[in-house]
């Protein structure tokens, strides 16, 4: 069975021709095989993409020395992890106003992020009592796992942050505020956002919880549950290994191995979050598309919905 590198990446830089990058790179990309998202912007780029060990190197190498680049990337970090399962079935490379949506355009984290704390200085920092601990996810992935102590805005987007901090004149109580995120990128703007209101000591996690949970040894962690991730992982634990929980395909939320046996549960069709709010329609539509994956999952084919190429050797059969 195939093993598949999965790549997260981000920076923040300009990128003010980044229209015009976006064709070579999708091309680049398809001729390696790479499934994922890729998103470019005048303030840079940010991603998770998978393929075969070989090929994702070769798109990492690309993006940091091609001259379309012209050097911009040179020290783009990036984060990997491993699967037997496909995470991605399609690529899209797309342009956007951002590259995490805050729609506070004057933001400029290349420029005014906030200091960065070392996965393995973290735990010292967020224990400190003049630190307030906010963790910028959304509500549903807070609901997955979070630090001890750490602080929910309960926000249904990135963009409602600003609003919720503007609600909470209290977080300058104290002296010092932390954010953390999954990868680093919403901590990084949020803390630029910090600072643009006066904020003078912010923190962030350098690389993200992820960083922390293959980082730091389990025994020694403050992370409680699992973390959240954009792909078909769904969540991971600590030292990155795969979590329990799975999507739900008709609304995609997390679930947990005792919401998928609630009586509201049924596979590829609904779960306790969506129950009661799909339409008959669109239930007989995900009720064929289930019987649909099932029948190809049999005939070890890639399941409906999949960018499938009959002649690709390395496709993954699971659906």
């Amino acid at each position: 069975m195939p093993r598949y590198l999965t790549a997260a990446l981000y920076k923040f830089v300009s990128l003010p021709d980044y229209k015009e990058l976006r064709e070579p790179l999708l091309a680049f990309c398809e001729s390696h095989n790479i499934t994922g998202t890729l998103l470019l912007a005048e303030e840079g780029i940010n991603g998770t993409i998978a393929g075969m060990e070989e090929d994702i190197r070769t798109v990492l190498e690309y993006l940091r020395t091609a001259d379309i680049f012209k050097g911009r990337l040179a020290d783009l970090e990036h984060k990997e992890s491993w699967s037997d399962k496909k995470p991605f079935y399609r690529l899209k490379v797309r342009l956007k106003k951002e590259i995490v949506t805050l729609g506070v355009p004057e933001v400029k984290p290349s420029e005014m992020a906030g200091t960065y704390v070392k996965p393995e200085d973290w735990n010292a920092l967020i224990s400190d009592p003049d630190v307030i601990l906010i963790d910028t996810r959304n509500d549903y992935e807070v609901g997955i796992g979070t630090f001890k102590g750490a602080i929910n805005p309960k926000t249904h987007s990135f963009s409602e942050l600003p609003f919720w901090v503007a609600q909470n004149p209290s977080l300058k109580e104290k002296p010092k505020v932390a954010m953390f995120c999954t990868g680093g990128i919403r901590c990084e703007k949020s803390t630029a956002y910090m600072r643009s209101l006066g904020y003078d000591e912010v923190y962030h996690l350098q690389g993200g919880i992820l960083k922390y949970l293959e980082t730091v040894p389990e025994e020694q962690s403050m992370w409680q549950g699992e973390c959240f991730v954009f792909d078909e992982r769904v969540s991971v634990g600590h030292g990155l290994k795969p979590g329990d929980y799975q999507f739900c395909r008709a609304c995609r939320h997390p679930l947990s191995a005792e919401e998928r046996q609630s009586p509201l549960f049924e596979q590829g069709i609904s779960c306790p979050h969506c129950h009661g709010k799909v339409s008959e329609e669109k239930k007989r539509a995900l009720a064929e598309r289930q019987k649909q994956i099932e029948l190809a999952q049999k005939r070890h084919q890639v399941h409906v919905g999949a960018k499938f190429k009959a002649k690709n050797k390395r496709t993954d059969t699971k659906g």
